[in-house]
């Protein structure tokens, strides 16, 4: 039986989120677990090794371009785990939120000399207002979804994000600076995150302040002007806001004499995607 996407929206919430006991499952139920895995959007734990990776581009990420492909891999079988929890209706349920903005994924592509680029990496989740409600990813190369873990925190910094939820602890997660907290704490900090209306932002100014810090951790942002993607004119661009950063990658592919050389300096000379990622997370770490 399909998933009825109210329900599904109005489940997560409330902290609930389905589960199946298996791939080829057909029942779904419901989890409300007594404690919650949350990564503080201030606390991600980068490694040097993992800097080095995402500072060095070994990996092509994007966002929201493989979304079916990304959902479809973590709902197969693999060595560390025989059997998934998603099933047919939550796969079906999940792409039809995309489909309407509401669930979003994150890509790590491996290009070859020739070009051609494989998916090896990448996660989804669903957001509910300022949170990002992580359901779950996956690594086909070493470190893959680590860096995809660590643009999707940099993306919600810079979106103005709240909270991280990742549902269950792994050690795989406790590494990168994942916590855990009781349901009834967690539900505290997802019910703020709904009532969360950050002030309006300059997509391209705001997320590198004028004292080098990125993404307003330092708390340099403020109201101002961005462009609308859409029409290509000026408006007020409010978070919190999945394609935030976008804006500002955007902005480093500008022609040089008008915004892409400062928006480098000031983040330190990140000179491209990856730099500019790796700063950020290097402020917050």
């Amino acid at each position: 039986m399909a998933i009825e996407l109210e329900l599904l929206l109005k489940a997560y919430a409330s902290g609930i989120f389905p589960m199946a006991d298996a791939r080829d499952d057909p029942e779904t139920f419901w989890v409300e677990p007594k404690t919650r895995a949350i990564l503080p959007l201030d606390g991600f734990r980068m490694s040097r090794s993992l800097r080095k990776t995402i500072r060095s581009g070994r990996f092509e990420v994007t966002a929201d371009t493989a979304f079916t492909d990304v959902i479809a891999i973590c709902a197969e079988s693999a060595g560390d785990r025989r059997e998934t929890w998603i099933n047919a209706d939550i796969e079906e349920a999940f792409c039809l939120l995309h489909d309407r903005g509401h669930a979003h994924s994150v890509e790590c592509w491996s290009v070859d000399e020739k070009g051609t680029k494989m998916l090896v990496g990448g996660l989804y989740g669903l957001v509910i207002g300022g949170a990002f409600c992580g359901e779950s990813m996956f690594s086909r190369a070493r470190d893959a979804s680590k860096v995809a873990l660590a643009w999707l925190v940099a993306r919600l910094i810079v979106g103005r994000f709240v909270l991280l939820d990742c549902q269950f602890m792994t050690d795989h997660l406790a590494s990168l600076g994942a916590i855990e907290i009781s349901q009834e704490e967690y539900l505290d900090q997802l019910h703020a995150a709904q009532d969360y209306h950050s002030p309006a932002f300059s997509a391209i100014k705001s997320p590198i302040g004028s004292d080098g810090s990125v993404g307003g951790v330092s708390g340099t942002g403020g109201t101002g002007v961005g462009t609308d993607s859409a029409t290509g004119s000026s408006a007020l661009v409010s978070a919190p806001s999945f394609a935030a950063l976008d804006v500002v990658l955007a902005e480093l592919d500008e022609d040089e004499g008008r915004g892409a050389v400062g928006l480098a300096e000031s983040a330190g000379g990140a000179s491209s995607p990856a730099k500019l990622i790796a700063q950020l997370l290097t402020q917050t770490s």
